[in-house]
């Protein structure tokens, strides 16, 4: 693992390669706030950029990402369907929108936002089959160079496989020290199925923690930084998110060093099975 650096891929189940960190831009607002983080993440070396309909802030990372100067087929680009476009014609629909907004001809991968097709994520809706079919259709269509889920927990990954004859590339989770789904990891790792890391920092909560404050002195890192070791360490891609230009930098610092295993050890005992997002094991 302490091979890995910040231009290190991850090969998809059909072949796409994948940058091992990105940028999420999660509450990031539409227009400079978005335009000025993901113009210092690519300045600082991120080459994998997450946004979705809801954020409402594709527009801005197009322009961006255009305005970095750097080659579209250099950057991956994640956009993710949202709840209430979930079904067929609905799906194909939403993700003209978003290229629109993008102001791009494809993305690199392309996400079912939730596993339910509610309006938020309090009740589920199962629309499922459906969308997953407007997503095959989208895949082969080339508007997405890949396609996967995100919240998806065993149950919902169980099911795809009655109806699905694409594999999600990609499930992207919360994950986190306080949220090691363990379980889960190695679900997708045995079925090719790549686990992406959101809310590696738990959007702040936790982060002061005295025992990451002890891993993160031993190394002389921040502990936002040992955090995000501590997910490439479980082979999954984190994409920590920050609308400060040193924090953005920082979190991309962490190649240079390797947490020993007694320490993960100490970092995977931290599990309380929290959710700083909805908890998706309660969509049915």
């Amino acid at each position: 693992m302490h091979k890995i650096n910040k231009n290190s891929k991850v090969v998809l189940n059909n072949g796409v390669e994948m940058p091992i960190i990105g940028l999420g831009t999660f509450k990031s607002a539409e227009g400079e706030q978005v335009v000025h983080e993901v113009g210092w993440a690519l300045e600082a070396g991120y080459r994998l950029i997450d946004t979705a309909k809801i954020y409402g802030n594709e527009e801005g990372v197009g322009r961006a990402i255009k305005d970095s100067g750097i080659p579209r087929e250099e950057i991956f680009v994640t956009t993710k369907l949202w709840n209430t476009d979930q079904g067929y014609e609905s799906a194909l629909l939403a993700i003209d929108e978003s290229l629109k907004k993008l102001g791009m001809s494809y993305v690199d991968l392309y996400l079912v936002h939730w596993p339910t097709a509610s309006a938020d994520t309090k009740e589920s809706l199962n629309k499922r089959q459906d969308t997953w079919r407007a997503m095959e259709e989208i895949y082969r269509s080339g508007k997405a160079r890949a396609i996967g889920v995100s919240n998806y927990m065993i149950p919902h990954l169980d099911e795809m496989k009655k109806y699905a004859t694409v594999v999600p590339a990609v499930n992207q989770v919360e994950f986190h020290p306080f949220l090691y789904q363990k379980e889960l990891l190695n679900y997708c790792n045995k079925g090719g199925i790549a686990l992406q890391a959101y809310s590696p920092l738990l959007h702040g909560e936790k982060l002061g923690d005295e025992r990451i404050s002890n891993v993160a002195q031993k190394y002389g890192k921040t502990n936002a930084q040992i955090l995000i070791r501590w997910s490439l360490q479980h082979g999954c891609s984190p994409i920590p998110k920050s609308v400060r230009k040193e924090r953005i930098e920082n979190n991309i610092d962490v190649f240079n060093f390797e947490i020993a295993d007694e320490d993960m050890e100490v970092l995977d005992g931290l599990n309380e099975d929290l959710h700083v997002r909805a908890n998706p094991y309660l969509l049915k």
